[in-house]
This record gives structure tokens, C-alpha cells and sequence, in this order.
């Protein structure tokens, strides 16, 4: 009678202790790769912004068109890393690599679309977005010149995606590693070695993303030789991806209509509101790359188990991330107050931006617990292959969150309001998540959904 009741616990940690590894495993080179890609447009920054005010200011209006032209397709790597996990779990190398590669074709066909709207409509759109009669003409340069490495960017997406599902997170991390280095040392040889300017530093930067795609290239084309897979592009496969990327894209607007809808609310709210906003929101966007490493690693490892057709694991491994997001979000909040005194003099020395700060910087690391399974349910149900989903939970979101937010400059409370709006948008969609979590709707097995 005894020997069950000892032997039942042992069992259970010995569960915890092996989906403790494979997360880590995952989800710390994975973090390492998701803060080496902002670091490109620091080192951008930094170089060009000793060549003058306008340059910098051009260089920030093309950085964030590119940026935001670019988080549209992450859809890229998240429906890749489902895919490929399944099949992978499913015992199918050789047909997790050939769905990897419609991807990666799919990637390329998208870039070379964006690249030839965006040529010739760049005046246009940098005007679109306010540029001053300066810093334009610098914008326009490097945003032509940048759009050239989309492609690149793209594929360096969706074969990202691929690693992931085949549970390789340590490649994608050397190779941004290496892209970063380059990146830096392209620029600065460029922008003054070579006298080419803003132009120099967007070519750097095009080059550098050139040669993280062909480092992906050659890891996918080894893997798909080694596999007998096939590197011709199959239509059928190709409108696939495509048709399990449009919700994830139809989350992905709607995430970002809530940031857009945000800074807009706090430029209503005064000058001091927006920069402190500002300030919170790159706190709370690097805190979200720790939180999306683990998520990323439940893409992975849920898409493995539900492709094994291990029902029961993923129900466990679900639970275990979502203990992870919990811990995570705790301890990213404690950290935030504790180093406050360190990081807001670092942002801002203005007495009026740090007394708006802190009472939302409060709401931020209260919020963090809730942010983190967000997160991790994010990155389950995305693993599971559940898109429809979490594109309707979204747009949810967005229609609670609109009017809540719009509302805050009428009724009052400041940013610290506007933070407590953000915080009723994560609690919705932790609640909608949490509802299909329990459901367990999203549990379908096989090498395909």
C-alpha cells in the first residue's frame, strides 16, 4: 500500500523536472534571439546619429514603418514553428521540413511583393506618417533602400519558425548573434568609412540580413537533403501556410491597433504623459521578450506532443507554462519597482515625466502575473495550431479596450489610467485564453490539425 503513495510523487516531480528542462532549454536561447533583434536598430541609431539630428529623425520614421511592415508577417515564424512541431512530433522529419519550406517560399513571395509597393510609394507613405521637410529625404533614402532587404527579413521569419518546430532554438540565436556583429561593424565601415551616410547604414543593415537568411538557407537545405525532402515550391503547400498565417495576422493587427490606439490616447494626455508612456511601453516590451520566449517554447513543445498524439502531455506541459508565466510575471514586477531608481534617471531627468512614471509603473509590474500566462497561453495556443481562435479573442479585446481607453482623457486619471485600460486588455484576453484553455478545444492530435 505504501509503495504506490511514495512512488507517485516521484513520479510527478520527475514530469515537472523533465518539461522544466525542455522549456529552459527552448525559451533561454530563444530570449537570447528575441533581444539581439531590437539591438540592430540601437546599433543603427547610434551610428547615425552623429551624423545629425536629421538623419536620426529620418532614420526613426523608416525604422518604424519597417518595423511595423515587418511584425504584420510574424505570422510567418509562429505558423511555421506549429507546423513543423507537429509533424516533427508525428515522426515525419522529412514532411516537417517540406512544410518548413512552403513557409520559407511563402516569406520570399510576400518580401518581393512588399518590395515593389514600397519603392515607389515611399515619399508617399514617409509623408503619410509626418516626416518634416529635413528629415524626409533621409527617410525616403533608407526606407527604399532598407524595403530591399525585406525579403530577407522574412525568411529569416519563417525559417526561424522552422528551427523552432524542430525544437532548435540555439541556432536562431547564433545566427542574430552573428547578424548583429555584422550589422555593426557594415554600418560603421559605411556610414564613415565609406562617406555613404544614412544610405550606408541601410545597407549595412540589407547585408547583414542577407547573410542571417543564407545562414538559415544552408541549415534548412542540409536538413532537407539529409531528410529527402523536397526544395521545390508546391502551390498547394504554399496557399496552406498562407491560409494558417490570416488569423494569426488578424491577432496580430489587432495587438497593434491597441498600442497605436494607446500612444494616441497619451499624446491626448500631454507632453509629459506621452514621454513617460513612451518609457513604459519599451519597459514593457522588453519584459514581453522574456514572457515570449517561453511562449515560443510552448509553440514548439505543445505542437511536438500534440503531433505525437500525446493528448495527456500537453494537457500537462500546458499546466507546467503556465506555472512558468505566473513565477515569471512575479518576479519581472518585483524587478521593475526594486530598479526603478536606476533605469528612470536613465530615460528621463525631467521631475514632471518621472512623477507621471511611477504610479503607472506600479500598474505595469502589478499587471506582469497576468501578462505572463497571456503569454505562455499565447504561445499553447499558437502551438496547437488554433489561430481561428485567438484572432476572434483579439478582436474581442479590441473592441473592450477602444472605448475604455478613448474614454480616459474625459473622465480623467492620466496615464496611470491609461495603464490601468491596458491592464483590462491583457485581463480579457487572459480570460478568453483561459476559457479555451479549460475548454480543451484546442487539443487536436495528428501530424496536422
Amino acid at each position: 500500500m505504501t509503495e504506490p503513495t511514495t512512488q507517485a510523487p516521484v513520479t510527478s516531480k520527475a514530469v515537472r523536472r523533465q518539461h522544466d528542462r525542455e522549456i529552459v532549454s527552448l525559451a533561454l536561447p530563444a530570449f537570447g534571439a528575441l533581444v539581439a533583434e531590437p539591438l540592430f536598430l540601437m546599433v543603427d541609431s547610434a551610428i547615425v546619429g552623429h551624423l545629425g539630428t536629421p538623419q536620426l529623425a529620418g532614420l526613426a520614421i523608416a525604422a518604424a514603418l519597417l518595423s511595423t511592415a515587418v511584425s504584420v508577417f510574424v505570422f510567418l515564424a509562429y505558423a511555421t514553428t506549429a507546423a513543423v512541431a507537429r509533424r516533427m512530433g508525428a515522426g515525419d522529419l522529412p514532411a516537417a521540413i517540406r512544410q518548413g519550406m512552403d513557409g520559407i517560399w511563402l516569406a520570399l513571395l510576400l518580401g518581393a511583393v512588399v518590395v515593389v509597393l514600397t519603392l515607389p510609394t515611399a515619399p508617399w507613405v514617409v509623408d503619410l506618417f509626418g516626416g518634416s521637410d529635413t528629415a524626409s529625404p533621409y527617410a525616403v533614402t533608407y526606407l527604399r533602400i532598407s524595403s530591399l532587404g525585406i525579403p530577407a527579413m522574412l525568411v529569416v521569419l519563417a525559417a526561424t519558425g522552422v528551427l523552432r518546430g524542430l525544437q532548435d532554438t540555439r541556432t536562431p540565436l547564433y545566427v542574430a548573434i552573428a547578424g548583429f556583429a555584422a550589422n555593426g561593424a557594415l554600418n560603421a565601415g559605411l556610414v564613415y568609412g565609406a562617406g555613404l551616410g544614412i544610405a550606408g547604414s541601410a545597407w549595412g543593415t540589407v547585408i547583414a540580413q542577407y547573410g542571417m537568411a543564407v545562414s538559415y538557407l544552408v541549415v534548412v537545405v542540409r536538413g532537407a537533403r539529409r531528410h529527402g525532402a523536397s526544395l521545390r515550391p508546391d502551390p498547394a503547400g504554399i496557399r496552406a501556410s498562407a491560409q494558417a498565417g490570416v488569423p494569426l495576422l488578424v491577432r496580430t493587427l489587432s495587438l497593434r491597433a491597441v498600442l497605436m490606439i494607446a500612444t494616441a490616447v497619451a499624446a491626448h494626455l500631454g507632453d509629459a504623459e506621452v514621454a513617460a508612456h513612451q518609457i513604459i511601453l519599451s519597459l514593457w516590451s522588453l519584459m514581453a521578450f522574456a514572457l515570449d520566449a517561453i511562449a515560443i517554447a510552448g509553440q514548439a513543445i505543445i505542437g511536438r506532443y500534440l503531433g505525437a498524439d500525446d493528448a495527456d502531455g500537453a494537457r500537462q506541459v500546458c499546466r507546467r507554462m503556465v506555472q512558468w508565466g505566473v513565477v515569471s510575471g512575479v518576479v519581472l514586477g518585483a524587478l521593475l519597482i526594486a530598479a526603478r531608481p536606476l533605469f528612470i534617471p536613465l530615460f528621463t531627468s525631467d521631475a514632471s515625466v518621472q512623477d507621471t512614471l511611477l504610479p503607472a509603473l506600479f500598474v505595469v509590474a502589478v499587471s506582469q502575473p497576468i501578462s505572463g500566462v497571456v503569454f505562455v497561453l499565447d504561445g499553447v495556443l499558437m502551438g496547437a495550431g488554433d489561430g481561428p481562435y485567438l484572432a476572434w479573442a483579439m478582436l474581442l479585446t479590441l473592441v473592450v479596450f477602444a472605448p475604455v481607453a478613448l474614454l480616459v482623457p474625459t473622465l480623467g486619471g492620466g496615464l496611470t489610467a491609461l495603464w490601468w485600460a491596458m491592464t483590462l486588455m491583457m485581463t480579457v484576453r487572459m480570460g478568453t485564453l483561459w476559457f479555451r484553455m479549460r475548454s480543451g478545444r484546442w487539443i487536436v492530435t495528428g501530424a496536422t490539425r
